[in-house]
């Protein structure tokens, strides 16, 4: 006696075919309505789905979604790295050595007295000075140890520090990449004097904004320098700058005058005035300058001597000297500042200084960068999908139906950012692709099965319905194995895992939304598109009816 079919499947199979037939009953029983109440109200069902892409967008470009081109994956250590001008000497780096421990003491005292001294936030740390870079690193304690992420500790340390007025950098960096300043901009002039000047101006608009630390630039004018300029009478002495130049660099720097090789290298022998002689500034007022014909003047009486603010680079864009003022933030709140500053500074910033020109830089730049080239190759794949389509399917139309869900994959990775908080970033657009992929091939057997319904002699809006409901299972296995699968991975907290999640957030956001798009707002549309094709050919009946009217009367007044 065979084994009956059930006996054959199992629990395991039983259970499988009840969840099978629960999906087939809800599509036959359930969505069959749903589905009919939304084609039958097309209308409204279209502007609710274009209200629901509407607010995305609105979401993302007031800000509610916090954007950026790399997302912020914070570390377990904090480090600082304060770069000293050069010629700075050993003591003033040991000096802001002793600086930034006592900002790290006072830290710990602060966690101390917030914990009732139960708080651990550091567990060890590292400090080195050089005399052009003074280095700290902070191992923190684990996460669920202290009660201050790794950037409230990076932030509330660099206040605790204070202003390093003569340094040329201080970076605090307390995520897995550096990529610099989180705000930057060029600024350039021809004229270096207007330039400073400009710059100034723009650092004190930057230092107003609570969610921006050390505002600094680029034109290393820290340290002074002493100007050598030729009094009139110094040509009757046949004396020119080159020379007076040329003896001070030989007297204070030295003038090498033979090389002797040890070891495999060579050793420069300099000859230059003794330590004594050029120990201080002042050595300069009794500096004698030799003239061509052997005599020695002093040089207070051929040159006058004073202090200016010494260049070391210039750096030019297009030709016009360049300056780069950039900021760290608190906040992914760059968008709002460069409104405010657009809005209510640049304008008379601009009129103070003519000539000024500003650009983005940095991250700003290469996010602008990358959003053209990712919009671009989005373009061209859409256009090749919609010629391979229009091929397929013999119409203009239909392919239009089937792409109308790529952008809600976008929109649905917004909605994702914003439930869960995070900021949108490179990583994101990738999901979003991806998504678009998935909801792009639900709507191509939707409307595929729809045409062969028609085929088949079946009614329009009948074949939309009908097609719902037998693809219903498909579509919802698709978005639900999507869903499921990659749920882990969304809720991972791991460092590894970070990189991934927000590929993964607009994936399964943007299936989910486009879940609802394929089953409701396709068919709505589809619906309105028969409706269109009916009111076509109506009109054109009634012309051509007109025409045949007009044409029988003209005939008949002929006759007559």
């Amino acid at each position: 006696m065979k084994p009956r079919k059930d006996e054959l499947l199992g629990w395991f199979g039983h259970f499988q075919k009840k969840i099978s037939d629960g999906i087939i009953h809800f599509a036959h029983k359930r969505y069959r309505k749903i589905g009919q109440f939304a084609v039958d109200r097309r209308y409204l069902t279209a502007a609710f789905f274009i209200t629901l892409f509407v607010v995305g967008m609105a979401l993302f470009n007031t800000g509610w979604v916090k954007k950026a081109f790399m997302p912020e994956f914070e570390s377990d250590q904090v480090s600082v790295d304060v770069t000293m001008p050069e010629g700075a000497p050993y003591s003033r780096a040991l000096e802001v050595l002793a600086q930034l421990q006592r900002a790290q003491q006072e830290l710990v005292d602060e966690v101390d007295a917030r914990t009732d001294g139960e708080g651990k936030l550091i567990e060890n740390w590292y400090t080195r000075s050089r005399r052009d870079s003074v280095i700290a690193i902070i191992k923190l304690a684990p996460a669920e140890v202290r009660d201050m992420s790794a950037k409230e500790a990076a932030i509330r340390l660099r206040e605790l520090m204070g202003d390093v007025p003569d340094a040329k950098s201080v970076s605090v960096q307390y995520s897995h990449r550096d990529d610099g300043p989180g705000f930057e901009l060029s600024i350039r002039h021809p004229d270096l004097d207007v330039l400073r000047v400009a710059v100034t101006d723009l650092e004190n608009q930057l230092r107003t904004y609570d969610a921006l630390y050390d505002v600094r630039n680029n034109l290393e004018s820290a340290s002074e320098e002493i100007r050598i300029e030729l009094k009139p009478g110094a040509q009757k002495l046949g004396l020119t700058m080159s020379d007076v130049t040329r003896q001070v660099r030989q007297a204070y720097y030295g003038e090498e005058v033979q090389r002797l090789p040890r070891e495999g290298q060579d050793v420069k022998v300099m000859v230059h005035y003794p330590i004594e002689s050029r120990r201080s500034i002042e050595s300069l007022k009794h500096f004698r300058v030799r003239t061509a014909d052997g005599r020695e003047v002093p040089l207070l009486s051929v040159a006058e001597l004073h202090y200016a603010p010494g260049i070391k680079r210039i750096q030019r864009w297009n030709g016009n000297r360049a300056a780069r003022v950039s900021a760290d933030l608190k906040d992914s709140v760059r968008e709002d500042i460069m409104t405010d500053l657009e809005e209510n500074f640049f304008e008379g910033w601009e009129k103070r200084y003519p000539g000024i020109q500003r650009g983005s830089v940095g991250q700003a730049e290469g996010e602008a960068r990358f959003i053209k080239e990712v919009m671009g190759l989005y373009l061209v794949a859409f256009f090749v999908m919609y010629a391979m389509l229009a091929i397929a399917f013999h119409s203009y139309w239909q392919p239009l139906l089937i792409l109308v869900a790529m952008p809600y994959a976008y929109v649905g990775a917004i909605y994702g950012h914003a439930v869960m908080g995070m900021t949108m970033a490179i990583f994101s657009y990738f999901g979003i692709a991806a998504a678009a992929g998935v909801v792009v091939n639900d709507n191509l057997v939707l409307i595929d099965y729809t045409n062969r319904l028609r085929e088949k002699g079946m009614k329009p809006l009948e074949a939309i319905i009908e097609a719902g409901v037998v693809r219903f299972r498909p579509i919802m296995l698709t978005t639900a194995t999507t869903i499921v699968g990659l749920t882990p991975m969304m809720m991972e907290r791991s460092i590894q895992a970070k990189f991934l999640i927000p590929i993964v957030v607009s994936l399964v956001a943007g299936v989910f939304i486009a879940f609802f798009v394929t089953l409701l707002m396709v068919p709505a549309l589809y619906a309105i598109g028969v409706d269109i094709a009916d009111f076509r050919a109506r009109t054109k009946q009634k012309v051509k009816s007109k025409f045949s009217r007009k044409k029988l009367a003209e005939d008949v007044a002929t006759q007559i």
